[in-house]
């Protein structure tokens, strides 16, 4: 899957598509050559936080 960011260079500001793969890592921009690194972005959840029991509504 690919991830679309903004070159960070306010005088390019280029929509990049990158491979979800270089997240954490240093990229250069194809059109002005400013390098950066991709956000991390968020992990996924783990499956045993679905089952956790909720907590009960507060009625007014």
């Amino acid at each position: 899957m690919a991830v679309t960011i903004q070159c960070p260079n306010l005088t390019c500001r280029s929509i990049l598509q990158i491979p979800d793969k270089v997240r954490g890592k240093r990229i250069r921009c194809g059109k002005c050559g400013s390098c950066f690194i991709v956000p991390a972005g968020s992990q996924p959840r783990a499956t045993g936080d679905a089952k956790a029991p909720k907590k009960p509504a507060k009625t007014p």
